[in-house]
């Protein structure tokens, strides 16, 4: 029988069952009836011991498990033949009920991510050729389709712009609280909603491959493997589960040759098998390891079960890739140096010439003149020079943009030897120099800047408990150790002029001085993601490769869900120790006065079944701890 089918038939099955035990209840104490006596507890052993004990015999002979639903079973039928049947209609009930409320308290840690299922939308507009509006199944909508999108409509598929631009809210898939400014050619997930203007877009991926059904897929298999942790628990759980049957086997047999009766030594055992039964413990792990993925997914971190929960937890040392990861990847400008004219001049002329270049260098210059309000020069006839630069006409005279090939081009270099130009030239920033016809006017310093989250997140990863943080990239060792002091890595730990294959050795050799998490895009880093003891791919919304290659996948660009989700790692692991000391605490003290005292049955299946029910309540608590930037 499948979860779902389980989780649906106990609720029923418990309510009969003590309703069952109510009205047993009620005959023997209030208005006696044998009769409604019978009914009662033939209600109670019908609901909650048939079912109980088909299912363990089934796990006991198909699959050779021996399921700690028997022991209990085994109990009841024990009081029953001593004639203590009211006994084992209360074990039953609360075992029903104590099974039904762990069944419905684990659903939900299910459901909170099913829960995206219901924020697909059913019906997309689809824009035929010649502009007519269809309502159409988003089922049905294939790549290269065109969508069009009204304010507060949730985005029915992976799309790219193609008309338009707005804010979106991507707090579904990225778990980010604040609206996201979109334009054209930028990637819209499924389910996020358009909040604010009409937008054309372009299906890229089907329903059944959009980055919802992948969260979905993976989310369900995380929950499916089992860690180290919970691994042992099985293990530990099916051979204790014998014990405690030989245990109560040999208990009724010494009990007898010591002189009790029959009875007497069948009911202590009866005590012994609930007393000594092993729920709480079992359970301990796989509770708090479900919530926890629930409310990691709900913050936009995915992990791929339970084992890379656990190896996040332990790791010590961070390797986290510079470009994209703990920068924007896009390139800003640092600095301004003018030789003639103020700043501001200079940049609107690096704006007019740039308005003609698609170079991701000419967008930093066209990005800083707007956000500065200035007015871009205008240049005719503009050109470009391949791998130098660009030139235009303003006037009559010559103006250029470009690197030193470009001033070399213009026979400018005389000028270019200002010494405030030639610091800049020497600085690990990319220069672009602004000139008129053979003068050089000024330049320009760009260089890729750290994310706003990239700091706060290395500030909580140390006081986490992380002992090294390892910063590896590809650029030249000026602007790696630009960006590594402005973050706080120490000098040996900046890594710069990597390949793939090189983050790939330093990774393996990291691992020899203990746990390795790295972090990278999941793309050219997919060597040394796999080769960490947990690979993390950041911004990983929308990409196959990241999705593939790593083991913990940050849908959103935020670096500090990392830390954040490091902390669930940690608080998870605090609560499946205290789960663990807590239950074997309670059966250590309900087995030993089940030995030493007589000690009812009633008292022993409460302390049992109380037991598990607060170790899942217990780590439900994670359900309430989703993964926040501004808790990191």
């Amino acid at each position: 029988m499948s979860q779902t089918a389980i989780e649906k038939s106990v609720t029923p099955l418990a309510l009969i069952t003590v309703g069952g035990l109510a009205l047993a209840l009620v005959a023997r104490f209030v208005w006696p009836s044998p009769a409604a006596l019978a009914v009662g507890l033939t209600l109670s052993y019908a609901a909650g011991g048939v079912p109980a004990g088909l299912r363990a015999l089934e796990a006991l002979f198909r699959q050779r498990v021996l399921a700690i639903d028997l022991l209990m079973v085994l109990a009841a039928v024990a009081a029953l033949v001593v004639g203590a049947a009211l006994e084992g209609a209360v074990l039953l009930a609360l075992f029903s009920a104590s099974g039904a409320l762990e069944a419905r308290a684990l659903g939900r840690a299910r459901r909170a991510v099913e829960a995206l299922m219901a924020l697909r939308p059913e019906t997309a507009l689809l824009l035929g050729p010649d502009g007519e509006l269809t309502e159409v199944p988003v089922a049905s909508l294939a790549p290269g389709a065109r969508v069009l999108l009204r304010p507060g409509m949730r985005v029915p598929v992976d799309c790219a712009i193609t008309i338009g631009e707005g804010e979106i809210d991507e707090a579904t898939i990225t778990g980010e609280s604040m609206p996201v400014r979109k334009t054209v050619g930028d990637p819209l997930f499924e389910a996020t909603v358009n909040l604010t203007s009409v937008l054309e877009v372009t299906v890229t991926r089907a329903q059944s491959e959009s980055t919802v059904a992948r969260m979905i897929e993976m989310v369900t298999r995380a929950q499916a493997e089992r860690a180290p942790s919970e691994q042992f628990g099985d293990w530990f759980g099916q051979r204790y589960t014998a014990v405690v049957l030989l245990g109560a086997v040999l208990a009724y047999g010494v009990l007898i040759w010591l002189g009790w009766s029959s009875a007497d030594a069948l009911y202590r055992a009866a005590t012994l098998l609930v007393a000594a039964s092993p729920c709480a413990i079992v359970i301990s792990v796989p509770a708090a390891m479900l919530s926890a993925l629930a409310a990691a997914a709900r913050g936009g971190v995915l992990f791929k079960g339970g084992a890379a929960l656990e190896a996040l937890g332990e790791a010590r040392i961070f390797a986290l890739d510079k470009t994209g990861t703990l920068t924007t990847g896009r390139a800003d400008i640092r600095r301004i140096v003018v030789l003639d004219g103020d700043e501001n001049a200079l940049l609107a002329l690096a704006a007019g010439l740039e308005a003609h270049s698609e170079h991701p260098v000419a967008g930093a210059i066209r990005d800083a003149a707007e956000t500065r309000g200035l007015i871009s020069v205008e240049v005719r006839e503009v050109s470009t020079v391949t791998s130098e630069g660009i030139a235009g006409v303003v006037g009559e005279e010559l103006v250029w943009a470009g690197n030193a090939r470009m001033v070399a081009r213009m026979l400018a270099e005389d000028s270019a030897l200002e010494p405030a130009l030639v610091t800049l030239a020497d600085s690990p920033e990319t220069a672009v120099w602004i000139g008129r016809g053979p003068q050089v006017l000024g330049g320009i310093g760009l260089a890729d800047s750290p994310r706003a989250s990239a700091a706060p997140a290395l500030e909580a990863l140390r006081q986490s408990g992380v002992s090294r943080l390892v910063m590896m990239t590809g650029d030249r060792q000026e602007v790696g150790a630009l960006i590594g002091e402005e973050l706080g890595f120490a000098p040996e730990d900046i890594h710069t002029g990597l390949l793939a294959e090189d983050k790939l050795r330093l990774v393996a050799a990291l691992c020899s001085e203990g746990r390795v998490a790295f972090v990278g895009d999941g793309v050219n880093d997919a060597a040394a993601l796999a080769r960490a003891d947990v690979g993390i791919a950041m911004g990983a919304a929308g990409s196959d490769v990241a999705l593939a290659a790593a083991d913990v996948a940050l849908l959103s660009d935020d670096l500090t869900r990392l830390a954040a989700a490091r902390r669930l790692a940690l608080r998870t692991r605090a609560i499946i120790r205290a789960n663990l000391a807590f239950a074997i605490g309670a059966m250590m003290v309900l087995v030993a006065a089940a030995l030493a005292y007589e000690l009812p049955l009633p008292i022993a299946v409460i302390g049992h079944e109380g037991g598990t029910l607060l170790v899942v309540l217990n780590s439900l608590r994670l359900l309430a701890d989703p993964i926040r930037a501004d808790r990191a």
